[in-house]
């Protein structure tokens, strides 16, 4: 009773935090009308001039980021009782312009203690940005939760700031390739803040704060399951809602312009530049871009070990969800390095709202989904059952994961592969063999990614990783070979490199690097050679078993110019995961006009019982729907890009995923099967003028 009495006060709070909400008032932070100093303004490859209270600011194009800062006239603000910051813009040059606007605290960094947002504008057109100010607070209840990476309230690490000691805002452009010049009409502080949906003083006792259907138990919002009838009737409704809307007008089997024009038709997926645009053009010979999403039919699962008292009712106990239990291996978090008990929420959902044969009733229904929501491609790792329906043209991945790694190499998700080791190529010819007579000469199969995120560092990264590792190590064997023709004697190699190695046996053996500064040509040219290695392997693996599909590439998170010049090279895609508001100026650096697409994106709110926003915070699911609406019309305006996934299909597991610990609140769908109606109407306005948009009609 104590603790339903809780539940009721925290709505009775939450009534009350909305109250205060809509009375927020707006805070002008910058007046450009009377006594603005524009020497106050700190430039970057810029100029700024105030007339007629705006503030217009032209930017270069040599630095990386031209634009200004304007620090808080009196050393920060205390923007705690607002919700954004926002800037009316007007773009007053002749090149599209997409502003970025950074909300800093003490020690940003870019990614740190800091929030961007960012707006496209056409020539001549006015716009409104918002940067929503995410925070962060709360505890992990003296570490009685573990193993997330947000908490309740909290979302931790980037993305979030102390809205109570902002210093300064950054204003400025993207890796330009011209002169932008724009005008920033105003500069305020907005609305109201919103608090998350969970906190950690919800309920008294906090523990079980989980319910059956692997929700959030303590609040209630919107789309909530609350029992089984609940799925029952959500089910016959989204039925009737699917039956009404079944499909975009003017599409073809494969999700291409019907209506558009007609170009050879191959019987696969190809690339085609037409009228300055690259397209995807598909079996029928129909233009094609790829709007997907990620993790289709996918069930992620969470831990349980250790974690007894936080689930009400957990299913797991129950003989028809055995099924459900399992065991996951961690890599990163509270259990990093072990094999632990986990529960698939998700799935056991599925069986109670479509019930014993929901493995073979599902994946019909989310094709049906799929068609409806306007998405005409299921992405990378994907469930196989959905995809063998071929109703919804999909891709498929080649993996080197049993290659020896460069010992000496380091990165987020590992070390590199060694692309000189036997091993390497064997292991992706393995792997793509294993794809012959399923994807493999599959039409409705756009074609193949390869790894993912991989660990391409900085342009002197392999060739130092190689010299760092054993003797015995392939990589650092090809390097030394290159480097005994180049100089021939190891004192040439000595005097170049500063370095004092006895002989070329002992360099061999030394697992020490030379400084970047001296041997940097050598390290380059290394680089190239391993990063075309790579892609040459994995091209030629991929069209031995599937002569006729794409290589879309390795979906590139970090990576600098050699290795995007090596994808450029061999792959028919180069693809990359951008987590990032805008990709409408997203500029190619591999030197090369090719066909690019978008492996991974996403936004994320915390207003709906999750406790972590992911990579790209919103305000809330209004916000968020926005957010993707933008994000996919600024990649289909871009002449280079086919193709955009969302990561992904389902909300990731509300006490995390087992791999590293996320718990991101990004899904079409929530853990218990229900649609976010604001996503899916996006999708659908999005959809409905796809090909126009992309053509420029519109």
């Amino acid at each position: 009773m104590k603790a339903l009495l809780s539940i009721h006060f925290s709505t009775f709070l939450a009534a009350l935090a909305a109250a205060f909400t809509v009375a927020a008032a707006d805070r002008t932070l910058f007046d450009f009308t009377s006594g603005f100093d524009p020497a106050t303004v700190r430039t970057q490859d810029a100029t700024v001039s105030v007339k007629s209270g705006v503030l217009t600011v032209s930017t270069g194009h040599q630095a990386e980021w031209p634009g200004i800062t304007l620090p808080a006239p009196e050393g920060h603000w205390d923007l705690s009782p607002n919700g954004a910051v926002t800037l009316q813009l007007h773009n007053a040059g002749t090149n599209v312009v997409t502003v970025n606007c950074r909300v800093d605290n003490p020690g940003a960094d870019g990614t740190k203690n800091c929030l961007t947002g960012s707006l496209r504008l056409n020539p001549g057109q006015t716009g409104t940005l918002d940067v929503s100010l995410t925070r962060a607070a709360g505890s992990t209840l003296g570490e009685k939760l573990f193993g997330m990476r947000g908490y309740p309230v909290a979302i931790g690490g980037p993305g979030t700031i102390d809205p109570k000691n902002v210093i300064q805002l950054l204003v400025f452009v993207s890796c330009p390739d011209a002169d932008r010049r724009f005008e920033i009409e105003s500069v305020r502080a907005t609305g109201g803040y919103t608090p998350p949906t969970a906190w950690i003083t919800d309920a008294d006792p906090f523990f079980p704060f989980m319910d059956t259907f692997g929700q959030y138990r303590h609040k209630d919002w919107p789309g909530k399951t609350h029992s089984l009838a609940e799925l029952t009737e959500k089910r016959a409704k989204e039925a009737d809602e699917l039956a009404r809307l079944p499909a975009p007008v003017g599409w073809d089997q494969y999700g291409g312009w019907a209506n558009g024009p007609r170009l050879d038709a191959t019987g696969f997926f190809r690339t085609q530049k037409l009228e300055g645009k690259w397209w995807l053009v598909d079996p029928d010979g129909r233009l094609f871009f790829s709007q997907g999403i990620d993790c289709v039919g996918a069930r992620d699962a969470t831990p349980v070990e250790e974690r007894e008292s936080w689930f009400a009712d957990f299913p797991g106990k129950q003989p028809e969800f055995a099924g459900f239990l399992s065991q996951g291996y961690a890599l990163k978090g509270h259990y990093a390095g072990r094999t632990v008990q986990t529960f698939s929420f998700g799935g056991a959902n599925l069986l109670r709202k479509y019930g014993p044969d929901w493995q073979r009733v599902y994946p019909a229904v989310i094709q049906q989904r799929l068609r409806s929501w306007g998405i005409n491609t299921i992405g990378n790792w994907s469930d196989a059952t959905v995809s063998r329906l071929r109703r919804t043209p999909y891709t498929d991945t080649v993996s080197s994961g049993r290659t020896r790694m460069i010992e000496g190499s380091e990165g987020y998700w590992g070390k590199f592969p060694d692309v000189f080791d036997a091993s390497f190529a064997e292991s992706v010819r393995r792997s793509m063999a294993g794809k012959a007579g399923g994807s493999a000469g599959d039409p409705w199969c756009l074609g193949y990614f390869s790894d993912n995120e991989m660990s391409w560092g900085d342009e002197t990264s392999l060739g130092l990783a190689a010299l760092r590792s054993p003797a015995d190590q392939a990589a650092k064997a090809a390097f030394l070979a290159d480097l005994q023709a180049k100089y021939g004697d190891i004192a040439r190699l000595n005097a170049a490199w500063g370095t004092s190695h006895a002989s070329w046996d002992a360099l061999r053996e030394s697992r020490e690097a030379p400084a970047k500064a001296r041997a940097s040509a050598d390290l380059e040219t290394f680089y190239t050679r391993a990063a075309e290695q790579y892609f040459r392997t994995v091209r030629d693996a991929i069209k031995a078993v599937a002569p006729h599909q794409l290589y879309l590439g390795c979906r590139f998170a970090w990576v600098n110019a050699r290795a995007a010049a090596a994808a450029a090279k061999f792959c028919d895609v180069v693809s990359y995961n951008l987590y990032q508001r805008s990709v409408a100026d997203f500029h190619f650096n591999g030197g090369a006009d090719v066909p690019l697409i978008i492996g991974e994106f996403h936004f994320g709110a915390l207003d709906r019982g999750l406790f972590h926003t992911g990579l790209v915070p919103t305000a809330n699911q209004a916000a968020r729907a926005r957010a993707y609406t933008d994000y996919v019309r600024g990649a289909l305006r871009h002449p280079q890009f086919v193709g955009c996934h969302w990561f992904q299909y389902q909300d990731e597991p509300t006490t995390g995923r087992t791999y590293d610990e996320e718990n991101y609140q990004i899904g079409f769908v929530d853990v218990a099967d229900t649609p976010y109606v604001e996503m899916i109407a996006a999708s659908r306005e999005v959809a409905a003028n796809l090909y126009q948009t992309r053509r420029g009609q519109n």
